[in-house]
């Protein structure tokens, strides 16, 4: 029962890893006028992906410092969510072997 937690936990970490992934490259091609925003498709896309991401960068974007119009909050979010898979993982083999 504990091992369907785990996995259902790292499915659910690996969806919003290609989510933040899917946001930060959408955001670019937004940027550089390659994606038009007048589609309405497009729009309410982008804005279920800013919806979703945006309460797990808030608390980052306070406590990085202004890079000057570069975003690091996705690549620190991807880093806490690959560090609590690992972590996970250790969790379950230990679990396993006890």
């Amino acid at each position: 029962m504990l091992f369907a937690v785990f996995g259902v936990i790292d499915l659910l970490l690996r969806v919003l890893t290609y989510i933040i992934i899917a946001q930060a490259i959408l955001s670019w091609l937004v940027a550089f006028n390659v994606i038009n925003t007048y589609n309405d498709f497009v729009r309410s896309f982008l804005n279920a992906l800013d919806r979703i991401t945006e309460p797990l960068y808030r608390p980052i974007r306070r406590v990085l410092p202004d890079f000057g119009g570069i975003d690091f909050s996705p690549l620190v979010v991807l880093l806490l969510i690959s560090v609590l898979r690992m972590l996970l993982a250790g969790l379950a083999s230990d679990l396993a072997a006890g």
